[in-house]
């Protein structure tokens, strides 16, 4: 159980790699919204949810859990947002665009620091 616990954090990171990576090239560029950032979401947010489930490996800490899920749900609503704009022929605004890597990095060191 604790190899397909480890090999589903490694999905997790891989999953934040994207998401984080894919912003941070974007945040040096055009600053827009790309498909990389949405899998990079998706990925982490399905492994994270797969982490949440009780392995038999201690107790999990809900309250971690549940102040990570709300800030992996408000990344997904700015990505959604901005995409959205995006689509329409609109920039992103700067605010926006900055706020899903700020977040995403403090989901980053909750997982951590907590």
């Amino acid at each position: 159980m604790e190899i397909l616990h480890s090999i589903v954090v490694i999905i997790h990171l891989i999953g934040f790699a994207t998401l984080f990576g894919g912003w941070l090239v974007e945040a040096v560029g055009k600053r827009r919204i790309t498909k990389v950032m949405q899998w990079g979401l998706v990925i982490a947010l399905v492994a994270g949810l797969a982490l949440s489930a009780p392995w038999g490996l201690g107790d999990p800490n809900y309250a971690k859990i549940g102040t990570k899920l709300v800030v992996v749900i408000i990344v997904g609503a700015l990505l959604g947002i901005g995409g959205a704009r995006q689509k329409r022929g609109e920039s992103v605004p700067a605010p926006l665009f900055w706020g899903i890597g700020i977040l995403t990095l403090v989901n980053a060191c909750i997982a951590i620091l907590w």
